[in-house]
C-alpha cells in the first residue's frame, strides 16, 4: 500500500532517539515548550497523529532547537514512561497503519483534533510544494506522504468528510475549497451523491463560490444526473439569495451567473431561459469565453438550444452574421433559421458545425441539419464548384454524388477532405482514387496530402513507392495515419521499407505501434537496436522476448531495460530468477508499473521470486498469482490491505481459473463478513466490486454503500447473468418500477437498462426515447439483450415519422421501410427489422445505410439474404460491383454464395482483404474468394508477396495443402506471426509449420521467440516433436495454438510439460483435450491452472519447506516502499504461513 505510517513514526522516534543516544540527558524540571509537553502527553495516550501535527507545527516554528529531542524524552522518562525506541516505533508503526486501513477511525481522530492540529492538517493538505521536514541528518520528504495519503482508498474520503465538516471553521473559505477540489479530483467524482448539498456551506465568500462552483464544472461529465441536480439547486439558490434584483419579474439569470453556471446552464428550465432579459444574453454572448462555455454544453436538448437561439435573436445580435455564429457553440447544432438563408451563410453555419460530433445524442436531427444546409450550399452552384467549403458535411455525400466529381475538384478541396472525421470506407476509396487520378505521379508530397484519405491508397500502391520516400512518410505528420491502414497495407509499406539487399535497414525507423508488424526474421537481421530505440514502440511478446533477451547481453542494468517501453513484455522467469534479491526489489516498481503488459506466466513468476526473497513485504494481489492454498495465510487484520491490493489489479487477467478465481473471491468474501458495510468498503475493494456474488449485490451491500457501489458498478464490463439478476432486483427495490423513474433516475441508470425486461424498458421507451437511445449508441461494439435492442427499436420506430414504402412492388404497398435516420440512431436495434421490411427499404436510403448495416452483428441470416437482394436490386449483379461496393458490405457480403462470390472482381488485394475482416465464411465460399483473387490478378501461389498473404486473411486457410510448398520463403517468413493468429484446419496448420522449419530449423532449435512468433501454427507440430520440446518452452506457446491442438496430440505431451504450461496456456485448454488426459496428467493440468512451480521441492507445502531467515537488514529499496503491504515488517516469520 504505501509508506506513511512507517514515514511518520520513524520522524517521531529519530527525533527522540537523540535524546537516546545523547551522553547527557537534560533535567526533566527544565521548562518544556507547552506544545512539545503536550505531544508528549499524546505519545503517552497514543494519540500518535495529533503527536505527529503538533510536531510539524513547532518544527517550522523559530524556537526550533537541536537538543529538545532530549528534552521531551528527559519528560517521558519523568512521566514514568519506560519507552524503547522499537516499541515506541511498533505502536506507532501499528497505530498509524490502522488509521490507513480503518479511514473511519482516522476521521473520528482528525474530529477529535484540537483547532490547531487541525489547521496544521489542513495546511499540510493544502501545500503543493514538496516541503520536507529536516532534524540535523534526517530528512522526511512531506510531499511524498501527502501524495500516499491522497492515494490510499478511504482516506480521501475521511479528508473530504472533514474538511466539509471542519475547515470552513478554521482556514478561510478559499483555502478550503481548494483543499475540496483537490480531494473531488482524485475521487473521479463518486464523492459527488445528491446528499452532498447538505453539507456545503451557504455562505462563501464570491469568489470562494465561484472557484468551488469550476471544480463542480469541471466534473460534470463524472457526476450523477441526480447529484448534476442537487449541485445546480444549490449553486442556483446562492445566486438567486446574492441577486440584487427586487423585481420579480426581472429574471435572475444574470450575464454572470450564466458564466458562472458554465456547463449548468443545461438545468435551467425553458421558461427560465425565455425569461433571461435580452440585454443579459447580449452579454453573457459577448464575453470572450461565452463560445468555449457554449461548446461544452454536450448534453443539451434541442428544446433549450432553441430557447437559447430565440433569447440571443431578441438582444441586438444578428443571427445571420457570421461573428454571431462564431460565438454560438454547440448551439449552432440546433440552427433552424434556414428560410431565405443564402449559399454563403449555409457553408458558415456548416463549417461551425464540426463540433457538433460532440453532443450527446441527438445526431440524427443534426445530420438531417447539415442535409439541408449542403442542399443550400450548393443550390445554383455544381458539387465540384463548392466541395471545399462544405466542412464535414461532405461525409453525407453518397457514393454516386461522389463518383460524380472531378478530379480537379478533390485535388482543390484536399486540404478540406484530408482532415474530416466519420468517412465511411467507401468513401475514402473513391476519394482517394478521385485524387490519385489527378496527381498521376504518387509523389511525396502527393501522399503527404492525404491525410486521412490515406486509407484509401492501394497496398499496391504502397509497394510501389521510393523506399526514401515511405521513410520520409513515417517520419511525418501523415504517419499518425498509418495506424488506420490495413494490416496488407502496412505490410506493403514494410515489405518495401525492408527489401532484401538493402544495406541501411529501415527497421529502426518504424514506430509506434507500426513497429509490431515487423517480423521476427528481420529483428533478426537488424544490428542497430539498443534500448534508446525502442522507447517509443510497440513490441509483440515475440519481438519483446528476442529483443530482451539480446540486449540483456550487452546491458548490465536491468533499470535501462525494464524501463524502455514495452520491452518488459520479454521479460523470461530464468531473468526474474536470475535477480538478486537486492536487485529484484530496487526494479519490481517497473514491473508493477506495467503490470497490463505482463502475462499471467510472467506475474506468476513475480509472486513466486517475491515469495522466497521478502514475502514480508510481498504486494498482496500477487498471493492471488500464488496456488490458492497460499491465500489462508492472510489473517483478519490484513484483511484491508490484502482487499486494496487486490482491487487495484484485473482480477480477470490475474486468475484464469474459475475455479481459482471462487476461491480467491472466497477470501474476499471472507475478508467482507459477506457484506459491504458503508463506502469506505467500496472504496477499499475497488475493482473487486464487479466480482462480489449475486447474493451480496442483492442483501450484502448497504443502504448507505449502495450509491457508491452503484457507481463502481456502472463500470463493470462482464458482470455474470446472477449478478446481473440480482443487481436488476436491487434497482427495483431502491428505485421502483421503470414507469415511475425520472429523467435523472433514467439517465444514472443507463448502463443497467438492458438488466431490465422489454415490458419494463416500454415505459422509458414512451416517455425518455433519446436516453433510451444514447445509452444504446454508448454500447457500440457490444450485443446488447435482445429485449434491449427490441424497446430501442420501438422508441425510433414511435417517435419517428412513418412513412410507407415508395418501393414500387406490391409487396411492400403498406410497409413503414426504414429511413436513413431510423438506422442511423437504431445501430445494432436495426437487428429488429423483418426481412420484408429491410426489402422494402428505398434505393437511396440503402445507398446512404449499407455500411451502418453491414455493421450490425446480430442480423440473422434470413435478413443478410434480403439485404444482399436489395444490394442486387440497386447495384444490378454483383459482377458489376466495383471495390467500394464491396468493402462497403461488411457482414452482409456473408450471404452471398460461392457463385456470386466468384464473379466479384477481386483483382484487388485490398478487396480481398475488406472481405477476409469477416470470420464467418464457409469453406467453400473462402475457396472462391481465394480462387477469385488468384484468377481476377493473375498470380499463382508462389507469385504471391508477403502483403498478399495477410491481406488474404482466414481465406488462406482455404490454399490447397499441395500448394502451401509453393509460397515462397522470403515472403513467408516476413509474415509468419499474421498467418500464425489464423484458425486453420490442423491439415493446413501442418503444412505451414514444415515451412516455418525452413526458417526457424528444426523444433528442438526453436526459442521462446519463435514459439511465439509461430501461434496457431506451433499447433503443426506432430507429437514425436511436441515431445522432444523442453518443457521450459511450454508456457511460450500462445493460447490458440494449444486450442488447436488435436486432442490425440495434446495427450502425449508428458505430465512435466502440462505442468509447465503457465497459468494462461493451461486455461486454453479444451474440455476435449482435457477428456484425453490421464489422472497424473490432470493432476498436472490443475497445478498449471493453480499456478505451481514447476519443480516439485519448490512447490511442496509451505510448512514442509526450508524457511528464509529474514536478515536484520532489508535489501535497499525494499523495506520502506513495500514494508506494509501485508503487514508489520517487525513481525517474524515462523515454520507456519503466517505474516
Amino acid at each position: 500500500m504505501s509508506q506513511e505510517p512507517r514515514t511518520y513514526c520513524l520522524f517521531l522516534c529519530l527525533f527522540l532517539s537523540h535524546g537516546v543516544a545523547s551522553p547527557t540527558v537534560p533535567d526533566s524540571k527544565q521548562d518544556l515548550h507547552p506544545l512539545l509537553q503536550k505531544m508528549a502527553e499524546e505519545i503517552i495516550q497514543g494519540s500518535y497523529l495529533n503527536a505527529l501535527l503538533d510536531l510539524i507545527q513547532f518544527q517550522s516554528s523559530p524556537m526550533w532547537t537541536a537538543d529538545l529531542s532530549h528534552r521531551v524524552l528527559a519528560y517521558l522518562n519523568s512521566r514514568n514512561v519506560a519507552f524503547t525506541i522499537p516499541s515506541l516505533q511498533a505502536a506507532m508503526e501499528n497505530h498509524l497503519e490502522q488509521r490507513l486501513y480503518q479511514p473511519q477511525k482516522l476521521l473520528e481522530d482528525l474530529r477529535e483534533t484540537d483547532a490547531q492540529q487541525f489547521h496544521t492538517a489542513m495546511k499540510y493538505l493544502l501545500e503543493d510544494k514538496k516541503d520536507r521536514l529536516e532534524l540535523e541528518d534526517i530528512v522526511i520528504d512531506l510531499g511524498e506522504i501527502r501524495k500516499q495519503a491522497l492515494q490510499s482508498p478511504g482516506v480521501n474520503r475521511s479528508l473530504f468528510l472533514i474538511t466539509l465538516e471542519r475547515c470552513f471553521q478554521v482556514l478561510n473559505s478559499l483555502e478550503c475549497v481548494e483543499i475540496l477540489g483537490r480531494l473531488l479530483r482524485g475521487s473521479s467524482g463518486s464523492f459527488l451523491q445528491p446528499d452532498i448539498t447538505e453539507r456545503l456551506p451557504w455562505d462563501l465568500c464570491k469568489d470562494a463560490f465561484k472557484n468551488l462552483s469550476a471544480v463542480f464544472k469541471e466534473l460534470y461529465d463524472q457526476t450523477s444526473a441526480h447529484s448534476q441536480r442537487a449541485l445546480y439547486s444549490w449553486m442556483t439558490g446562492i445566486l438567486q439569495t446574492s441577486s440584487t434584483t427586487t423585481d420579480d419579474s426581472v429574471s435572475w439569470v444574470s450575464a454572470e451567473n450564466l458564466w458562472i453556471l458554465g456547463r449548468y446552464i443545461v438545468h435551467l428550465s425553458f421558461e427560465e431561459i425565455m425569461n433571461i432579459s435580452p440585454t443579459e444574453i447580449g452579454l453573457f454572448i459577448s464575453y470572450d469565453n461565452a463560445t468555449k462555455q457554449l461548446d461544452m454544453v454536450y448534453d443539451i436538448t434541442p428544446e433549450l438550444a432553441q430557447a437559447f437561439l430565440e433569447r440571443i435573436s431578441s438582444s441586438s445580435f444578428d443571427m445571420r452574421n457570421t461573428s454571431t455564429i462564431h460565438r454560438l457553440g454547440l448551439l449552432v447544432c440546433f440552427y433552424n433559421d434556414l428560410e431565405l438563408l443564402d449559399a454563403a451563410m449555409a457553408q458558415v453555419l456548416l463549417h461551425q458545425m464540426i463540433k457538433c460530433s460532440h453532443l450527446r445524442g441527438f445526431q440524427a436531427g443534426v445530420q438531417k441539419l447539415k442535409a439541408n444546409l449542403l442542399d443550400i450550399a450548393t443550390e445554383n452552384h455544381t458539387l465540384n464548384e463548392t466541395l471545399g467549403s462544405l466542412s464535414d458535411a461532405v461525409v453525407g455525400l453518397t457514393q454516386s454524388q461522389l463518383e460524380s466529381l472531378c478530379p480537379e475538384a478533390v485535388h482543390s478541396a484536399i486540404s478540406t477532405l484530408n482532415q474530416v472525421s466519420g468517412w465511411s470506407k467507401s468513401q475514402v476509396v473513391i476519394l482517394s482514387a478521385k485524387y490519385l487520378a489527378h496527381e498521376k505521379v504518387l509523389s511525396l508530397y502527393s501522399v503527404s496530402q492525404m491525410g486521412v484519405l490515406l486509407a484509401g491508397l492501394g497496398t499496391q500502391a504502397f509497394y510501389g513507392m521510393d523506399r526514401r520516400a515511405l521513410l520520409h512518410i513515417l517520419r511525418s505528420t501523415i504517419s499518425l495515419h498509418v495506424s488506420d491502414l490495413s494490416p496488407a497495407q502496412q505490410q506493403g509499406i514494410l515489405s518495401k521499407m525492408i527489401e532484401a539487399g538493402d544495406t541501411t535497414s529501415g527497421v529502426v525507423e518504424i514506430q509506434g505501434a507500426f513497429f509490431k508488424e515487423v517480423s521476427l526474421f528481420d529483428l533478426w537481421k537488424e544490428p542497430g537496436f539498443n534500448s534508446t530505440v525502442l522507447k517509443e514502440k510497440e513490441l509483440r511478446r515475440s519481438q519483446a522476448l528476442f529483443l530482451y533477451e539480446l540486449l540483456s547481453k550487452t546491458t548490465r542494468r536491468p533499470a535501462e531495460l525494464l524501463s524502455t517501453g514495452q520491452l518488459v513484455k520479454g521479460v523470461t522467469c530464468s531473468h526474474i530468477d536470475a535477480m538478486s534479491a537486492e536487485s529484484f526489489l530496487a526494479h519490481f516498481q517497473y514491473f508493477e508499473n506495467n503490470l497490463s503488459l505482463l502475462s499471467p506466466h510472467q506475474v506468476n513468476c513475480l509472486a513466486w521470486k517475491y515469495w522466497d526473497v521478502s514475502r514480508s513485504s510481498m504486494p498482496p494481489f500477487l498471493l492471488a498469482a500464488l496456488p490458492a492454498r497460499y491465500l489462508a495465510s492472510v489473517p483478519a487484520s490484513r484483511c484491508v490491505p490484502f482487499l486494496i491490493s487486490l482491487g487495484k489489479s484485473q482480477l480477470d487477467s490475474l486468475v484464469l481459473d474459475s475455479h481459482k478465481k471462487n476461491l480467491v473471491l472466497g477470501k474476499v468474501q471472507q475478508c467482507l463478513n459477506d457484506s459491504v458495510a458503508d463506502e469506505y468498503a467500496v472504496d477499499i475493494v475497488g475493482n473487486l466490486l464487479c466480482h462480489l456474488p449475486a447474493a451480496i449485490v442483492h442483501r450484502g451491500v448497504s443502504p448507505g454503500a449502495w450509491a457508491a457501489a452503484l457507481h463502481g458498478l456502472r463500470d463493470c464490463a462482464d458482470l455474470s447473468p446472477a449478478q446481473k439478476a440480482a443487481l436488476r432486483l436491487r434497482l427495483l427495490e431502491q428505485r421502483g418500477l421503470p414507469q415511475n423513474w425520472t429523467a435523472e433516475t433514467t439517465k444514472d441508470l443507463g448502463p443497467f437498462l438492458e438488466l431490465f425486461s422489454g415490458e419494463e424498458l416500454s415505459s422509458i421507451a414512451t416517455k425518455f426515447p433519446h436516453i433510451l437511445q444514447q445509452t444504446a449508441s454508448k454500447m457500440a461494439g457490444t450485443l446488447p439483450p435482445q429485449e434491449f435492442l427490441w424497446a430501442v427499436f420501438e422508441s425510433v420506430r414511435n417517435s419517428g415519422e412513418k412513412r410507407p414504402s415508395s418501393e414500387p412492388s406490391s409487396s411492400c404497398h403498406g410497409v413503414a421501410a426504414p429511413s436513413s435516420e431510423d438506422i442511423f440512431k437504431l445501430a445494432e436495434a436495426n437487428a429488429c427489422w423483418a426481412p420484408e421490411d429491410l426489402l422494402c427499404m428505398e434505393e437511396d436510403t440503402f445507398i446512404r445505410s449499407v455500411e451502418l448495416l453491414g455493421a450490425v452483428r446480430g442480423f440473422s441470416w434470413p435478413q443478410l439474404m434480403t439485404l444482399k437482394e436489395k444490394a442486387v436490386q440497386v447495384w444490378d449483379m454483383p459482377s458489376y460491383w466495383r471495390e467500394q461496393h464491396i468493402v462497403s458490405l461488411g457482414r452482409i457480403a456473408l450471404a452471398l454464395n460461392e457463385s456470386e462470390l466468384e464473379q466479384l472482381d477481386l483483382s484487388s488485394i485490398d478487396t480481398v482483404a475488406s472481405l477476409s475482416q469477416q470470420t464467418e465464411w464457409t469453406p467453400g465460399q473462402a475457396k472462391a474468394i481465394l480462387q477469385g483473387f488468384l484468377e481476377d490478378s493473375g498470380y499463382r501461389i508462389q507469385d504471391l508477396k508477403s502483403f498478399h498473404l495477410v491481406g488474404l486473411g482466414a481465406t488462406l486457410c482455404a490454399v490447397n495443402i499441395t500448394e502451401i510448398s509453393l509460397i515462397k520463403i522470403s515472403e513467408f517468413r516476413v509474415v509468419v506471426a499474421r498467418i500464425g493468429t489464423l484458425l486453420c484446419s490442423i491439415q493446413v496448420l501442418a503444412e505451414f509449420k514444415r515451412k516455418a522449419e525452413v526458417v526457424f530449423g528444426n523444433p528442438t532449435e526453436w526459442s521462446s521467440s519463435v514459439l511465439q512468433e509461430l501461434g496457431t501454427i506451433a499447433a503443426g507440430l506432430t507429437k514425436e516433436e511436441l515431445q522432444m520440446l523442453d518443457k521450459d518452452l511450454m508456457p511460450y506457446f500462445q493460447p490458440s495454438a494449444i486450442k488447436c491442438l488435436p486432442d490425440e496430440i495434446f495427450k502425449e505431451l508428458s505430465a512435466e510439460q502440462i505442468a509447465a504450461l503457465g497459468p494462461e496456456n493451461a486455461a486454453a485448454v479444451t474440455p476435449a483435450q482435457r477428456r484425453q488426459l490421464s489422472m497424473l496428467q490432470l493432476q498436472s493440468l490443475q497445478r498449471a491452472l493453480d499456478g505451481a512451480k514447476t519443480r516439485s521441492w519448490l512447490d511442496a507445502s509451505p510448512s514442509a519447506r526450508p524457511i528464509r531467515t529474514p536478515s536484520s537488514r532489508s535489501p535497499p529499496g525494499a523495506s520502506i516502499s513495500r514494508g506494509l503491504w501485508l503487514g508489520c515488517p517487525l513481525l517474524v516469520l515462523t515454520p507456519k504461513l503466517v505474516w
